[in-house]
C-alpha cells in the first residue's frame, strides 16, 4: 500500500469546529496516516493553542484586513516551513497559495479542498474586481495541486470546465453516521407548545441563505416557530425583519452548538430548512452540510429546488422542494406539513433509511483508494 505516512491539513479556521476537517483527520488515522493540523481562530483566549495534532493561532480581526491577512501569512509560511509531511491539504482558497508553492518545494504532493465556487460567491457578485483577483489566483495555482476536493458533481464538472482541469474528485459534505444520544427538548427549553412545529435553521446567518423567506412565511403561520443553530454578520438584520413582522416571540436563537452536540439539538425540531437562494453560481450548486445533517437527526427537509439538493429530495423521498423565488410556495409546503402529521412521519422514516447511505463513512470509502492513491 502506497498511503501517505504523514498528512498535513491546513484551514484558515478553527478545524475543532469543522466536521470535515474532523472527519477526514479520523479517516486518515485509521488508514495508518500521521496527520497534523495547522488552524486559525479568532475567538480563543489565548495567542496558541497546541497538541500532538493540532495547532491553532489567534488572529485578530481589526479594521484593515491587509494587516490581518499579513499576519495569517507570516505564521502560516513559518509552521509550513517547520512541517514535515508527504502530502498537504489546502482546506480553503486562503491557504492554497502557500501551501502549494511550500509543497511543491518540500516535493510533496498537496491537495486543494475546494468546498465552495470561491469565485463566484455571492458576496462577490457585486464586487467584480475582487472576483477577477480571486479566479486570477485560484486558476494559477488550482493547475499546480494533485488533486482536487470539491463537495458535489457540478463542483466537479464545472471547475473542470472553466480551468481546464481533470483531477477532481468529489467527496461530499456529509456527517458521520450517527443517532441522536441525548435528544434536546427544544418545547421544554423555550416553552414551545406541543401544537407548535419547530422549524429549524442551521448555519451562519449570511445573505441568500433563505432565513428572510422563512420569516415572512412564518407571519402568515401562526402554528410555527423557529429555532437558529448558528450566528453570522446578518443576524441583527434579521432580527429586525423579525420585529416587523411581529414574529420575534416565535423565534429562539440557540447560538452556535459544538459539532460533538449538533445532531442532539438537530433532532429537537420537526423540519430542516435549507432555502439556499440562487444569487450566484455557487449557491446553484449548494449541497451544504446541515442538509445532510437534517437528514441524519431525521428531520424532513424542505428546501429550494437547486438542483443537487432536489435530486436527493426526490431520490430518497426525505422531504421536499420548493422554488424560493415565489415565497408562497414556501407557505404553501409548510402549511401542508403543518396539517400532515402522517406526511413528516414517513418523511421521518425515509430520513433514517437514507441516513444509512448518505453518511461520511460511506462516503470516505468509495473515494480512498483514490485520495490515498492506492494500486
Amino acid at each position: 500500500m502506497s498511503s501517505p505516512q504523514k498528512v498535513c491539513i491546513v484551514f484558515l479556521g478553527n478545524a475543532q469546529h469543522d466536521s470535515r476537517i474532523t472527519n477526514l483527520t479520523n479517516s486518515l488515522k485509521e488508514d495508518g496516516c500521521k496527520v497534523s493540523i495547522i488552524s486559525f481562530d479568532w475567538f480563543i483566549s489565548t495567542e496558541k493553542y497546541s497538541d500532538d495534532e493540532l495547532k491553532i493561532f489567534k488572529l485578530t480581526k481589526g479594521k484593515f484586513s491587509l494587516i490581518f491577512y499579513l499576519r495569517f501569512a507570516l505564521i502560516l509560511i513559518r509552521e509550513l516551513f517547520k512541517t514535515k509531511a508527504n502530502l498537504y491539504f489546502a482546506e480553503d482558497l486562503y491557504t492554497l497559495p502557500f501551501v502549494t508553492t511550500i509543497a511543491k518545494l518540500k516535493r510533496a504532493k498537496v491537495y486543494y479542498n475546494s468546498r465552495e465556487l470561491y469565485a463566484f460567491l455571492g458576496g462577490l457578485r457585486h464586487r467584480p474586481f475582487l472576483q477577477s483577483v480571486v479566479k486570477s489566483v485560484e486558476k494559477f495555482f488550482i493547475t499546480k495541486v494533485d488533486l482536487v476536493l470539491t463537495t458535489g458533481e457540478m463542483d466537479s464538472a464545472f471547475l473542470e470546465k472553466f480551468y481546464r482541469i481533470d483531477n477532481t474528485l468529489v467527496i461530499r459534505n456529509i456527517p458521520l453516521y450517527q443517532t441522536p444520544s441525548a435528544k434536546i427538548d427544544f418545547r421544554e427549553m423555550y416553552g414551545i407548545s406541543e401544537d407548535k412545529m419547530i422549524l429549524l435553521y442551521q448555519g451562519v446567518l449570511l445573505e441568500g441563505r433563505g432565513v428572510p423567506l422563512i420569516m415572512r412565511a412564518m407571519a402568515k403561520l401562526p402554528d410555527t416557530v423557529l429555532v437558529i443553530l448558528g450566528d453570522g454578520e446578518q443576524k441583527n438584520n434579521f432580527q429586525k425583519l423579525a420585529d416587523e413582522l411581529k414574529i420575534s416571540e416565535r423565534i429562539f436563537y440557540a447560538g452556535t452548538i459544538n459539532q460533538r452536540e449538533l445532531i442532539n439539538y438537530t433532532a429537537g425540531a420537526d423540519v430542516g430548512l435549507s432555502l439556499i437562494e440562487n444569487i450566484s453560481i455557487s449557491y446553484y450548486h449548494a449541497l451544504p452540510n446541515k442538509f445532510f445533517e437534517y437528514i441524519m437527526a431525521g428531520l424532513p427537509v424542505l428546501c429550494s429546488d437547486l438542483p443537487q439538493m432536489k435530486k436527493i429530495v426526490e431520490e430518497f423521498h426525505v422531504g421536499e422542494s420548493v422554488s424560493a423565488e415565489n415565497e408562497n410556495n414556501i407557505y404553501l409546503t409548510l402549511k401542508r406539513w403543518s396539517e400532515s402529521p402522517d406526511l413528516l412521519s414517513s418523511y421521518k422514516i425515509n430520513c433514517m433509511r437514507a441516513a444509512k447511505e448518505l453518511n461520511w463513512q460511506e462516503e470516505y470509502k468509495k473515494s480512498r483508494k483514490r485520495l490515498l492513491d492506492l494500486d
